[in-house]
């Protein structure tokens, strides 16, 4: 019997490179999109649902998983200005990128198998010793899905041999991270499966290459 992983967010960019990668590996794959991704659907044998991670009428997921990885994710406004976010801007990047997903996470964590893992899409961005500044809306939501999540470990998934992850897919070629970035969403995607699949007990903040980051 294999492995099953559910992908949230699965419709483009890495979430779409994680569920050709883990299916590869003959995982079972269900995979996620908020609208409908053609190229999520052409995929033969994935399973697909929709889900939006702001909108909680739409967790209900059908299955159990090995493996459980939230990759929901917005830059947040332009201007990524402390100065200048309005309590909107605020709550939109915040609601995206950490409490909507730490929220489905939690409501998952009965379907994860004792000894699989719950992994959410962070960034190196979210670390607060390594910042440099700037990017002020998208940094201060993923340092917040970053506390959210070590809080999961430590207490939600306490005692069953769970791995909690804030994961780091490196500066790669998507929408997001732009033509002159540094990795394929095929290098990105093959490091972060093998990273899921070695996962130990606890919570880690590691990039695609399993190296530990700065909290």
């Amino acid at each position: 019997m294999s492995n099953h992983v559910l992908i949230v967010g699965a419709s483009r960019g890495i979430g779409l490179g994680l569920a050709k990668e883990f299916k590869e590996r003959g995982w079972e794959v269900t995979g996620t999109e908020r609208s409908k991704s053609d190229e999520l659907h052409a995929l033969e044998g994935v399973s697909v649902q929709t889900l939006d991670v702001t909108d909680p009428s739409t967790f209900d997921v059908e299955g159990e998983f090995d493996a459980v990885i939230v990759n929901a994710g917005i830059t947040g406004a332009k201007h990524q200005s402390s100065e200048q976010a309005t309590a909107e801007e605020v709550a939109e990047v915040m609601m995206t990128n950490a409490f909507g997903p730490v929220h489905l996470g939690k409501k998952l964590l009965p379907q994860i198998k004792d000894g699989g893992s719950l992994s959410f899409m962070s960034s190196l961005m979210g670390s607060i010793e390594d910042s440099s500044g700037g990017y002020e809306l998208y940094r201060t939501s993923k340092t917040a899905q970053n506390m959210l999540a070590k809080g999961i470990a430590e207490q939600d998934a306490a005692g069953r041999d769970l791995a909690v992850l804030s994961l780091h897919p490196g500066w790669v070629q998507t929408d997001m991270g732009g033509p002159n970035a540094h990795i394929t969403v095929a290098e990105s995607a093959r490091g972060l499966a093998d990273v899921v699949e070695k996962a130990q007990p606890g919570y880690a903040y590691v990039d695609y290459t399993g190296k530990a980051l700065p909290f």
